[in-house]
């Protein structure tokens, strides 16, 4: 095997992609920063990294980030002292160094050890690096080796792990939490009909949604042939069937009340066409401007916006609409597979005070509905705190409905008002979806 390239920028510091992952780490820790956008960032501005480094970038950063607490035991078995004292940088590349050494196998222990000093050295000093040169070295010559998938259960938290286990059995939080499928798959969807660029249409059918595929291919999927035009928009399979679960019809008027950047939205969007009225609202009036633009890029008419503060009241929100759409903030356990910096800043009270929070957005954006309209409540969340128990606190003015969406009945879901997606029953992230008639 090969030593990892090295791409140089004008004198400034090598470019390689386990540098790249470490700063990802280190602004996941340092800023809590979310993984997923720190590592856009940072490809963007490696632009010289090619294809394979970009995806063993990803790799390093997610695999890093979900098995962080694990590897920090391991190494501070050898470093003598906690790595919470250590400098951010050089606690970033001794975790990246520390992955590598323990679950992959394409580079080499001396290359990867090698790297890892004098990418230490560029932004410790000496100290630093001899530091870590002495740690990684005995890392790498431990002689009790860790399953990547028992590392990911360990760096879950127990109450955590507990409680997923008991809201969805054992082997749906393994698969929540990334233990035995990584990473988990892309789901793309045509728009209005347009077909997918071939590179995206011979993935696997995504369940219950027409057209959508599945695909684990690495990099960018907003950089391929036909995004920019609006054919197609990378969005994840439950996601979309949250919206779909709304059941809207041509014609109709659709309030999504928690629009967020707009990925349920522009679904609506194609449901209700031209001859009816979607409405967007949203706590964050920049979030709205995201969404604004999407529906630009897809060339469909531009909807109404409203910031709102549904804690605070309606706001100028108008009321009648025939279903509502309430995908209400959560603690998104249903995605720690995707978001695993997650995992370490839920705190065991955090459920139950966010789901207060949805409660009270569900009762304000459903008086929005007209009576008898149709309200669908959605969490990616899989914690029963923050699902049956919201849905069974608004019984005095929202009533269960059984599903009317022929996307959920492809699933086999029939004769029911709430159903819980999880990866292996559905292959998506985990979601909760209930639906209701407005009294």
């Amino acid at each position: 095997m090969s030593r990892p390239r090295t791409v140089s920028r004008g004198g400034a510091l090598p470019v390689t992609a386990r540098r790249v992952a470490a700063r990802v780490v280190e602004r996941v820790e340092r800023d809590r920063a979310y993984l997923a956008p720190a590592l856009d960032a940072e490809l963007a501005r490696n632009p010289v990294l090619d294809g394979r480094d970009r995806a063993l970038a990803t790799e390093l950063a997610y695999g890093v980030v979900r098995t962080a607490p694990a590897l920090t035991r391991r190494i501070e078995r050898f470093a003598k002292r906690p790595l919470a004292r250590t400098e951010g940088a050089v606690r970033a590349h001794l975790l990246v160094a520390a992955y590598q050494l323990s679950f992959s196998e394409r580079i080499p222990p001396f290359a990867v050890v090698s790297e890892a000093v004098q990418a230490i050295r560029d932004q410790g000093g000496a100290a630093a690096a001899g530091f870590a040169n002495v740690v990684l070295r005995k890392l790498a010559a431990a002689a009790d080796p860790l399953a990547l998938r028992d590392a990911v259960l360990q760096s879950v938290p127990r109450w955590l792990y507990d409680a997923l286990v008991a809201s969805s059995g054992v082997g749906e939080a393994r698969a929540l939490v990334g233990a035995d499928a990584m990473p988990p798959p892309f789901t793309v969807r045509p728009v209005a009909g347009a077909p997918l660029p071939e590179e995206l249409a011979n993935g696997e059918p995504a369940p219950g949604v027409s057209g959508a595929r599945r695909l684990r291919k690495a990099g960018d999927l907003r950089k391929l042939a036909g995004f920019a035009e609006g054919k197609f928009v990378v969005q994840e399979a439950g996601a979309q069937l949250v919206a779909l679960a709304l059941g809207a019809r041509h014609g109709e008027r659709v309030l999504d009340a928690c629009t967020g950047r707009g990925g349920k939205a522009l679904l609506l969007s194609e449901r209700v066409g031209s001859s009816g009225t979607l409405a967007l609202a949203d706590l964050h009036p920049q979030k709205l401007e995201q969404a604004a633009r999407e529906f630009a890029r897809l060339g469909l008419a531009e909807p109404q916006r409203y910031a709102v503060d549904w804690a605070a009241g309606s706001g100028e929100v108008p009321e009648g609409f025939d279903r509502v759409l309430v995908d209400a903030p959560c603690s998104g356990t249903g995605t720690l597979r995707r978001r695993p910096e997650i995992m370490r800043r839920l705190e065991p009270e955090d459920p139950a005070r966010i789901a207060r929070q949805s409660a009270a957005i569900l009762r304000a954006a459903a008086l929005r509905a007209r009576k008898g309209g149709c309200v669908v409540f959605a969490v990616c969340s899989v914690l029963p705190v923050e699902c049956e128990a919201v849905v069974d606190s608004v019984a005095d003015c929202l009533e269960p409905e059984h599903f009317d969406a022929p996307e959920l009945e492809a699933l086999g879901v029939r004769g029911t008002a709430r159903i819980r997606l999880l990866p292996l029953a559905h292959g998506t992230d985990g979601f909760f979806i209930a639906r209701f008639r407005r009294r």
